[in-house]
């Protein structure tokens, strides 16, 4: 279940912070894909008894609600929901020898508990989703 937290104000969206292995990462891509004027769109992708998922998105479509920043010279848009949720968190591009090249968010707001299914809460993928049950409370429990 998502956790109740207060909005963010101006000065607090500082505290999402992107690696500069992200930052080259996404720029990589969007020069690639020649998506001149994107942003990287970063979410709250679900969530259950296992925490907080996130999720990315390259977007150029920036709505009324979003919260727009740079961070290593990258735009990242956050929806007006999901911001809350992403306070404090770091957004990073590793080589994970088991996963893969990928994405992770890594965000202090989320559950602290571990998941009824016996999967730590606190381990994420390159895709910055939680390991286990993938957030949702249908473990058979």
């Amino acid at each position: 279940m998502l956790q109740e937290t207060e909005p963010l104000t101006g000065h607090d969206i500082e505290t999402i912070t992107m690696s500069s292995s992200a930052a080259q990462a996404v720029s990589r891509i969007f020069a690639e894909r020649k998506l001149e004027g994107y942003s990287l769109r970063v979410y709250v992708a679900s969530g259950g008894c296992c925490g907080v998922s996130f999720g990315m998105a390259l977007d150029n479509n920036i709505r009324a609600n979003d919260v727009a920043f740079q961070s290593q010279g990258v735009q990242v848009v956050v929806d007006d929901q999901s911001i809350a949720y992403l306070r404090g968190a770091k957004i990073d591009f590793v080589n994970d020898p088991a996963n893969g090249p990928g994405f992770t968010v890594d965000s202090p707001v989320k559950n602290s508990s571990s998941c009824s299914c016996g999967s730590d809460s606190q381990g994420e993928s390159e895709s910055g989703t939680a390991h286990g049950c993938g957030g949702s409370c249908d473990c058979n429990n």
